[in-house]
């Protein structure tokens, strides 16, 4: 179980670098475009939908996920502490 979670861990940190890599790509590819330079901005747009839109999607998600599983799970652990505590007395 920890090493799917390390894997899983590794690849959310390579999509975090991929969608910032990609916003770096448009930014330079939109200048580009309105010095009419051709620095790829239509091959951008045009893998906006099949491939920026999902890594930007399960980047999201993985964070929704991470900040539920992180709440429940101190939320669990806050409870059986205070059970601990409340068997001592």
């Amino acid at each position: 179980m920890a090493r799917l979670r390390e894997v899983l861990n590794w690849f959310l940190v390579a999509d975090t670098f991929f969608v910032l890599a990609s916003f770096g790509w448009f930014v330079i590819a939109l200048v580009g475009r309105s010095l009419e330079l051709p620095l790829g901005f239509d091959l951008w747009i045009s893998l906006w939908e099949p491939l920026f839109m999902p890594a930007i999607g399960i980047l999201m998600a993985a964070a929704l996920i991470s900040g539920t599983l992180s709440y429940v799970q101190n939320r669990w652990l806050l409870r059986s502490v205070g059970s601990d505590l409340r068997s001592r007395d």
